[in-house]
């Protein structure tokens, strides 16, 4: 937990009596004038560059029989997009669907040459990329020239030349004016099918087959949306939202039910939350420490005891990732000390590098640090393929677009990184090990010459203690999906301690009461049991989301404590 300015809100200031009151608070702060509609009339239509093509190829493919290879990605969005994929084509008729998914550490990334060489007899004659492909310049051409056709499915930011594919689906391609640029890979994937489906339709395609339904495939997109922290622009929302209503109705496949029983999650009360925070690092370990095929057989699994034997194997991956991690986050921690004690004024940037870290936490590890000291940060491991070489992942706080700012350094050091790549809040890079001097040293170039901001957090408001009730929590809940880009409400307020004690080693758990009145309230601020050993004020000015607490059938408000408040900027 960390000290931090807010911004209020003009509209916190009105008052607020009810459920309705706040919602509509929330609402206006997010630029809307009215509630939302997430029916699935709301969600845009199948107008993607390239995807007429797509569906062409595919329909081809379908009704000669011919092989098509499902290539993914080993994350949560590529394990989702691959079983969306082949379980969507094999229930329109195609009878020869496979999928293969990189093995980090020896493939790399994407559709690689390395790859393409691996694929086994017999040979596909489609290839159908998912979350990857757009930056597979070698191994598009390589696999043409083999004979297989590719069609690439992705959404990250294209390269300045494409690959020569026979069909590219991506949003963010830029002669495609598709409004929702924020589709997650699985998205992007799930609207394929669904031009897929409507053109088999149109060609009779389901006169003597039964015609699927695309709703049965919206867990998995609203589970790969949340995972991958696009933007939850409305359309994004609209899918997260029937995904969620589908888990919650108990309309999903086994391996979501899996996953989410292993996390000790209630489907009835499932939200994004638990899809982002639950379920998704249970996938990702897969990813970062074996290969996301695990995850892959849980969300494909047909039958429950299938889909629950794979969920335990990767809460049991995730058990060894969190160790790993605690165990890398205390040395990163030790390394960023030292940094900082020979600094006379506050740290702008972070580079950490241990032989013995594993590659496939790092990023982990830096979003960890970075969040702590609210700076750039650039962990690195030694590359178990190449050895003399380093991969780096980046993390970069609110403010700071850490791909711009590997593309600055790599302006000031051209080749210094072999290769880099990646978004806002997060990037990677390659670079050789002796080049690692080299490379803090343009770092830390760069990042001083940033312009230093204040890091300001947004508050919905100061709602009065009569509205703190667990039936507004269940309309703020109710009324999500909430995430990136649409954040989850947060609201500040001055509350006395009446009670504090630690739980679970590391929370601390307290009872609150609202300055002059007899309520009391119940909160928790998580990691944050160092505080335990601080006099804290009183009042005590906090940020705080609402939570539904729920025992034997009892709801309670809970209070989850997220910043200590320094100051109050003037909304004015």
């Amino acid at each position: 937990m960390r000290k931090v300015v807010i911004s209020r809100s003009a509209s916190g200031s009105a008052p607020l009596r009810s459920n309705d009151d706040v919602l509509a608070l929330v609402w206006g702060n997010r630029g809307l004038s009215e509630p939302p509609d997430y029916t699935l009339r709301a969600m845009l239509p199948p107008t993607l560059s390239g995807i007429d093509a797509a569906v062409s190829r595919l329909q081809q493919a379908i009704g000669q029989n011919q092989r098509i290879l499902v290539v993914g990605d080993f994350d949560a969005d590529g394990a989702t997009a691959t079983a969306l994929a082949v379980d969507a084509l094999s229930a329109m008729g195609a009878k020869h669907v496979d999928w293969l998914i990189p093995d980090r550490f020896r493939h790399g990334y994407g559709l690689s040459q390395k790859l393409v060489d691996e694929i086994e007899s017999p040979q596909p004659d489609v290839i159908l990329t998912v979350d990857q492909g757009i930056s597979a310049h070698e191994g598009v051409a390589s696999a043409q020239a083999l004979g297989m056709s590719v069609i690439i499915t992705d959404h990250h930011l294209p390269t300045d030349t494409l690959p020569g594919a026979d069909a590219i689906v991506n949003p963010n391609l830029a002669a495609d004016d598709f409004e929702s640029k924020h589709l997650a890979g699985v998205g992007v994937v799930f609207y394929l099918m669904v031009a897929l489906r409507s053109a088999l339709r149109q060609a009779g395609h389901f006169a003597q087959r039964a015609e699927p339904r695309l709703d049965q495939w919206l867990d998995l997109v609203a589970l790969g949306t949340v995972a991958d922290l696009v933007n939850l622009d409305h359309n994004n929302r609209v899918l997260v939202a029937q995904g969620l209503s589908r888990i919650r109705a108990g309309q999903t496949r086994p391996g979501v039910r899996a996953l989410l029983e292993v996390a000790k999650r209630n489907l009835v009360h499932c939200t994004a939350a638990d899809l982002g925070f639950a379920v998704a690092p249970r996938l990702n370990a897969a990813g970062r420490l074996e290969e996301m095929s695990v995850g892959v057989r849980c969300l494909l699994a047909a039958d429950e005891p299938t889909a629950r034997h794979w969920a335990q194997t990767l809460d049991e991956i995730n058990q060894q990732r969190r160790t790993l991690q605690a165990s890398m986050q205390a040395q990163a921690q030790e390394q960023a000390e030292r940094v900082m004690a020979g600094q006379q004024e506050s740290v702008r940037g972070m580079c950490l590098f241990d032989a013995s870290w594993h590659q496939g936490v790092v990023g982990l590890v830096a979003g960890q640090v970075a969040d702590k000291l609210q700076c750039p940060v650039v962990a690195f491991a030694t590359d178990e393929q190449n050895p003399t070489q380093v991969k780096g992942s980046g993390r970069a706080p609110q403010g700071v677009h850490m791909r711009d700012l590997l593309v600055a350094i790599d302006r000031q050091a051209p080749g210094l990184m072999r290769q880099f790549g990646g978004h806002a809040g997060a990037a990677g890079l390659t670079i050789d090990e002796d080049a690692l001097a080299r490379f803090e040293e343009v770092f830390y170039q760069t990042v001083e010459s940033l312009p230093i901001s204040q890091a300001v957090v947004s508050s919905d408001g100061c709602l009065p203690p009569d509205v703190l009730t667990s039936e507004l929590a269940l309309a703020i809940e109710r009324a999500g999906p909430w995430g990136q880009g649409f954040t989850e409400p947060l609201f500040d307020g001055e509350f006395d301690i009446v009670e504090r004690r630690l739980v679970g080693g590391e929370h601390m758990k307290l009872t609150l009461r609202a300055p002059g009145t007899q309520q009391l309230f119940d909160g928790i601020a998580f990691r944050a049991g160092a505080l335990m050993s601080f006099d804290l004020p009183q009042p005590w000015h906090v940020t705080y989301r609402l939570d539904v607490n729920r025992w034997r059938g009892q709801h309670r408000v809970q209070l989850i404590i997220q910043h200590w408040v320094e100051r109050v900027l003037d909304s004015a």
